[in-house]
C-alpha cells in the first residue's frame, strides 16, 4: 500500500524524532512519581521542571506562569470557565468571534447555561476580526475576551496585541487560543500582551493528550482539580512526566527552529498554490492575504464539492476538507459561513497545511494529483 502524502499538519502532527529519544527514558525506565521524594521521583520531577522552563522560553514568560493540561481543549475550558466564574461578580459578558475552535465556542454557550451572556463578533470576508468591533461589542460587565491567535481552517491571524490592549485599557481579561500557532509564528507573549494563552502538544508535534495554558503572574483562574496539589495547586493529579516531557522538547525544538520553519512552511504552501492556479481555472484561496500561517491554503475549486474531490484524490494525499455535501445539503464549515465564502465556491473548499517534514517532491506530487482530480470531475460534470 503506498503512504499517503501527508498534508493535514493542522489536523495533528507526526512525533518529531526527538521528542521521541527525549520521551523514551520515561517509558522504559524512568517510571518514578515526581512528587515523592525519593531517588526515583528526583529525575521525573526535574524533568517535568525543565519542560515548564522551555514551554516558557517558547512563550517569552516565567516557568511559574505555565501550568500543564490534557490538551488545547482543556486550556481553553480552564481559561474561560476558569476566569468567569472567578470574576462573574464583578460581570457575566464574554466577548469571542464567530470563527473560534469549537473548545471555546462550545464553552461560551455552555458558560450561558449558568447565566453569563457573549457577544460574538463576526469577521470580514478575510477571516479577521475587527478591533473597533471589539470595541464595540464591550459592555460595562464585560469581564473576558477570547480571541484566537490564528484560523485552524484558513489561517488568519488575528490583531490579538491590538486587542489584547483594548482589553487592558477597559479591566478585561484577555484570552487566546494559540494551538495552531505555536512553532510556526512568533507567540511571545509580552508582545501580545495576553493574560492567558493556550497550547496544544499535538499541533507542534508532541503528543496527543498533553498541552499547557499560560496564565499571567497575578491572573488567578478557579481552580480547575482538586487533590494533592499538583501544577500549584491549580490542577491536581499525578503529572503526565512521559508527554509533559515530549511537550518541553517540542517547544525547545519550536523556538530553536522557528525562523527556518516558518520560511520552510511558506515555501511549500506557496508552491502548491502556484502549482494548482498555473493548471487550474476557478480556483481561489481563503482566509487574509497577508497576515496568514506560513502553512495553511485553504482553497476552493468552483462549481466542485469537497468530499467528491477526496474521494477522486483517493489514498494519494491526506487534506481536508471545508464542506460536507449530502444528496440534498451542504454543510459548510462554521469558518466559512462567518467569512460568507459564496456557496458555489465554499462547498468545494479543501484545507492544506503543510509541515516541516512536508518536501517538494510532495507537494509537485499533490500539485499533479489534484489537478488531475478537479480534471475528471469537471469534464464529468
Amino acid at each position: 500500500m503506498v503512504t499517503p502524502i501527508y498534508l493535514d499538519y493542522n489536523g495533528t502532527t507526526p512525533h518529531d524524532p526527538e521528542v521521541i529519544a527525549a520521551m523514551r527514558p520515561f517509558l522504559e525506565t524512568e517510571f518514578g512519581n515526581p512528587s515523592s521524594s525519593h531517588w526515583y521521583g528526583i529525575r521525573p520531577k526535574r524533568a517535568v521542571e525543565n519542560a515548564r522552563r522551555q514551554v516558557a522560553g517558547l512563550l517569552g514568560c516565567a516557568p511559574k506562569e505555565i501550568f500543564f493540561t490534557s490538551g488545547g481543549t482543556e486550556s481553553n475550558n480552564h481559561a474561560i470557565k476558569g476566569m468567569a466564574r472567578v470574576l462573574k461578580e464583578k460581570g457575566r459578558h464574554l466577548i469571542t468571534t464567530t470563527v473560534e475552535h469549537p473548545a471555546v465556542l462550545e464553552v461560551c454557550r455552555y458558560l450561558e447555561a449558568e447565566g453569563f451572556a457573549t457577544t460574538y463578533v463576526d469577521v470580514d470576508e478575510t477571516g479577521m476580526v475587527s478591533v473597533d468591533a471589539i470595541k464595540a461589542a464591550i459592555r460595562t460587565d464585560t469581564i473576558l475576551i477570547s480571541v484566537m491567535h490564528a484560523n485552524n481552517e484558513v489561517g488568519t491571524i488575528q490583531p490579538i496585541a491590538a486587542i489584547a490592549r483594548l482589553a487592558r485599557e477597559n479591566g478585561i481579561v484577555m484570552h487566546t487560543d494559540a494551538a495552531q500557532s505555536v512553532g510556526k509564528i512568533e507567540t511571545d507573549v509580552q508582545s501580545l500582551n495576553v493574560d492567558l494563552l493556550s497550547v496544544a502538544g499535538h499541533k507542534v508535534y508532541a503528543p496527543k493528550g498533553i498541552g499547557a495554558l499560560y496564565v499571567r503572574d497575578g491572573v488567578k483562574p478557579e481552580t480547575f482539580c482538586h487533590g494533592a496539589g499538583q501544577e500549584m495547586g491549580w490542577r491536581a493529579g499525578t503529572e503526565n512526566v512521559l508527554e509533559i516531557v515530549g511537550l518541553g522538547k517540542a517547544c525547545e525544538m519550536a523556538d530553536r527552529n522557528l525562523v527556518h520553519a516558518t520560511a520552510h512552511l511558506a515555501a511549500m504552501r506557496d508552491r502548491l498554490y502556484r502549482g494548482l492556479r498555473e493548471k487550474l481555472a476557478d480556483i481561489r484561496v481563503n482566509g487574509h492575504p497577508e497576515q496568514r500561517l506560513p502553512n495553511t491554503l485553504s482553497v476552493s475549486f468552483k462549481g466542485l464539492e469537497a468530499n467528491r474531490i477526496l474521494e477522486e484524490i483517493g489514498l494519494a494525499v491526506a487534506a481536508s476538507a471545508g464542506a460536507a455535501c449530502h444528496s440534498d445539503t451542504v454543510q459548510l464549515s462554521h469558518v466559512l459561513e462567518a467569512m460568507r465564502v459564496p456557496m458555489e465556491w465554499a462547498k468545494g473548499t479543501l484545507r492544506f497545511s503543510t509541515g516541516r517534514m512536508t518536501t517538494e517532491a510532495e507537494i509537485d506530487q499533490t500539485i499533479d494529483e489534484v489537478v488531475r482530480a478537479v480534471a475528471r470531475l469537471r469534464q464529468g460534470s
